[in-house]
């Protein structure tokens, strides 16, 4: 084989095993990468069902409390007797 030819083989053998190298290591950052948007996804699930929970509970509680206590318009009233409204 002549000198070209080697030199020839041996650049595009290089170019070769040089573009599997980087073309792997960017499959393994993309995989890093989904994965993290996963557990991210999770996270934000978790958050959003632990609002989901305070909020039940935050409105079972409003509705225990006004079972005990009677709410009534006190601007109803205002007007009725004459008074400015605030």
């Amino acid at each position: 084989m002549s000198r070209a030819s080697k030199l020839t083989l041996a650049g595009t053998s290089l170019f070769a095993v040089g573009t599997v190298i980087i073309v792997h290591f960017q499959q393994k950052m993309e995989k890093e990468a989904m994965h993290l948007g996963v557990v991210r996804d999770m996270e934000q699930q978790r958050i959003k069902k632990e609002r989901r929970l305070d909020f039940e509970m935050q409105k079972a509680l409003e509705e225990e409390y006004k079972k005990g206590q009677t709410v009534r318009d006190s601007t109803a009233e205002l007007q009725t007797k004459g008074l400015p409204n605030r």
